[in-house]
């Protein structure tokens, strides 16, 4: 694994660089088992509550750890993926709530993996689990899949995470939905039907949780890439860097707020990744990126946090949602032409925030509208127009999925193609086939 963050060839210009097992903190550590931890049995008995802060709360079973976790309540709609999205960064302090029934039936793989392609040495989307805690209707006791070393349950123990089964998920996505994502609180064990009172929820909008989860320190993956991505992290999803290595990338990763204005001589482009809460947390990335974008002449691409905040850096705001987007089902329509993406056409697309951009008339000069979301109309998508000349593309929601459709995956080529052209001068777009779909994954 450590040959997969070997120095890069421009090392000495950048910020102290660390092998992963030296490293003081990233997203790719080993498997967390908490120490001195003892795993417990499952107490089908134990009992839990659900609190929220506009007051509803809902009583059923405890699993995973035996405590109780403030966080903010939100929902997702995707029926698949519940271990890619709990490691999922841009869950950070959120309790999860499951609209699909059954959670836990495929139980948990080993998180760690070789990296043959040079990628984050995970099979998640991180090390451990991001958020808060989880509420399912019905959690699986037993799992079956061939890849599956634990249980969901024995899984959130390990990492300190609570969970509540046998409630009304329907009833509690429907009063999100109403309401807003909600200050909550899951409450485990003797005292859990005691509401806290409203100054004890604890608001992680107020809380810079891209600095809880960016890297600390530079690494690399994948030094001898053909094209040099710089990327600045958020909260990055391995799959991410993973659709960056695939296609052949060597990728430096950056803390969110190093001003790479003093490296990009050095990179072929800039990748800014996904990540949790309120992006004008992250006004210090934004001004520095303004400056990129207005000084540099290479591609940019950004995803979810990275769209926000380019788009900040573009002169627009961003406002929060009242329940956001989270699922594998959400319907985009594309403006533009650009790359693999076709203006009129709509994209199923998975996503994960809880803010956007406003969309404006007319929109800052030198920006256009790219994608629109269907089902609200929100912005999902910026990018400069061609009388710009400039080759910047933010997306709100995530073509490299994990899990979802793979819609929009063709992204990641049309931005390394574009990379790839500043390098010889010449554009050749990729050839893509259906049939070397899953080799993109």
């Amino acid at each position: 694994m450590i040959s997969c963050l070997r120095l890069s060839r421009a090392a000495a210009a950048r910020p102290s660089t660390r092998s992963l097992a030296t490293q003081a903190k990233n997203n790719w550590g080993s498997p967390v088992p908490i120490v001195g931890h003892v795993p417990t049995a499952h107490d089908r008995t134990a009992p839990a509550t659900l609190h929220l802060k506009s007051g509803q709360s809902f009583s059923g079973k405890a699993f995973g750890a035996p405590t109780s976790r403030f966080g903010e309540s939100v929902f997702s709609t995707s029926i698949t993926s519940y271990t890619e999205s709990m490691t999922d960064p841009s869950y950070r302090s959120q309790i999860l709530v499951f609209t699909t029934p059954l959670v836990g039936n495929y139980g948990v793989p080993e998180n760690s993996r070789i990296c043959p392609d040079n990628g984050p040495p995970v099979l998640l989307e991180s090390s451990g689990i991001q958020c808060a805690g989880i509420v399912v209707s019905d959690v699986a006791e037993k799992y079956s899949h061939y890849l599956a070393v634990e249980s969901l349950h024995q899984w959130c123990d390990r990492h300190g995470v609570p969970g509540i089964t046998g409630v009304d998920t329907r009833a509690i996505t429907t009063l999100l939905r109403n309401n807003g994502s909600t200050l909550s609180k899951l409450a485990v064990g003797s005292g859990h039907e005691v509401r806290p009172q409203d100054s004890e929820y604890v608001d992680p909008a107020f809380e810079n949780l891209v600095a809880q989860v960016s890297t600390t320190e530079a690494y690399t993956l994948n030094p001898d890439g053909d094209v040099r991505i710089a990327v600045l992290d958020f909260g990055a999803k391995a799959n991410i860097l993973r659709s960056l290595t695939k296609r052949g990338a060597a990728v430096t990763v950056f803390p969110w707020n190093f001003d790479f204005n003093t490296v990009r001589d050095q990179f072929d482009g800039l990748f800014l990744t996904n990540g949790p809460g309120d992006p004008k947390h992250c006004m210090e990335a934004a001004v520095n990126v303004r400056k990129t974008i207005d000084e540099w002449d290479k591609p940019v691409f950004g995803i979810c946090m990275g769209h926000q905040v380019i788009g900040l850096a573009a002169g627009l705001d961003a406002y929060r949602m009242r329940f956001g987007n989270r699922g594998h089902n959400q319907p985009v329509l594309a403006l533009a032409n650009s790359g693999a993406i076709k203006a009129g056409r709509v994209y199923v697309t998975s996503q994960n925030h809880q803010y956007a951009l406003e969309l404006i008339d007319p929109f800052p000069k030198g920006w256009e509208p790219f994608f629109l979301n269907a089902n609200d109309a929100s912005v999902e998508g910026i990018k400069s127009t061609e009388a710009s000349g400039k080759r910047v593309w933010g997306v709100q929601f995530h073509p490299e999925s994990a899990g979802g459709p793979l819609d929009t995956i063709h992204m990641f080529t049309s931005f390394l193609d574009a990379c790839r052209a500043g390098v010889s001068g010449t554009y050749m777009p990729s050839k893509f086939k259906l049939d070397d779909l899953e080799a993109h994954l």
